[in-house]
């Protein structure tokens, strides 16, 4: 089983640096257009919390022997929603997407896919991650401390996001 652990663990490492590499090509192409960082300040933070994220799975799981869930079948299955509603929520801002928050000044704001319905997918996309990954795995301790350092870290990334956008596009509070 340890096997299948480090296996998961290695998807999502790949498909967070591709992620990353996804992220930094659009920054580029934001900044190229006029585009400007801003929140720049807690980035740092948030990059911190999510490698923190992955060190307290591995070492909850490793060192307490933790195991895959009895209800593994449910928690994957959560995981690969959350997945494809992952890949929905990048296509769906295409070029727009990043892990900084990047605005293009005079920018429409996207409403398309899952946009129409919730103003920040990827968030809650984020925080089911925090609790199913953990869970799948059997390791409360992360999913717990994770979830509210999340939701911390949420609640200065939003506002800081929401106020960059009120300021240079077309975005609403409220929208």
């Amino acid at each position: 089983m340890r096997e299948l652990f480090w296996l998961f663990i290695l998807f999502v490492c790949v498909q967070r640096i591709s992620e990353l590499i996804i992220a930094k090509r659009n920054e580029k192409w934001m900044l190229s257009q006029g585009g400007y960082e801003a929140g720049a300040r807690h980035y740092p933070f948030i990059v911190a919390l999510h490698i923190s994220f992955f060190i307290s799975l591995i070492v909850e799981v490793e060192l307490l022997r933790k195991t895959i869930s009895p209800d593994w079948l449910l928690w994957l299955t959560l995981f690969l929603l959350t997945q494809l509603s992952r890949v929905w929520t990048l296509r769906s801002l295409g070029t727009f997407w990043n892990t900084k928050i990047i605005v293009l000044p005079g920018a429409k704001i996207v409403k398309k896919g899952p946009y129409r319905w919730v103003r920040h997918p990827n968030y809650i996309i984020v925080t089911m991650e925090f609790i199913i990954i953990p869970f799948l795995f059997q390791a409360y301790y992360t999913a717990l401390i994770f979830t509210l350092l999340n939701a911390l870290m949420l609640t200065v990334r939003i506002a800081a996001e929401e106020q960059a956008l009120m300021n240079a596009t077309d975005f609403k509070k409220g929208y």
